[in-house]
């Protein structure tokens, strides 16, 4: 299994466009092969949003995630974020 997570901290009143690229980044996962779940989720006591994608093996991941980072490239990220998106590819070891 190979999950994949980015963490992201919303700029205060950018929380919905932002929540909105995160989803657009998932749904364009739809239906590739390997592909487990995609979630978003919130903590709303640390102000943080963290996208989750569940993928059978790094190599489906490497096959899918182009499509994905394709549906947000355009998305202003520094308008939106206070930082950048912190992201972590998990292994099983």
């Amino acid at each position: 299994m190979y999950i994949s997570i980015s963490i992201h901290r919303p700029k205060p009143g950018k929380e919905s466009e932002l929540i909105d690229s995160v989803h657009r980044y998932g749904a364009a996962a739809a239906g590739a092969p390997g592909l487990i779940g995609v979630h978003t989720l919130r903590d709303a006591e640390q102000g943080v949003l963290v996208g989750l994608a569940m993928w059978e093996s790094r190599e489906a991941w490497e096959t899918g995630v182009g499509t994905m980072r394709d549906s947000v490239a355009d998305d202003p990220f520094d308008e939106w974020e206070s930082g950048p998106a912190e992201g972590f590819g998990l292994e099983d070891v």
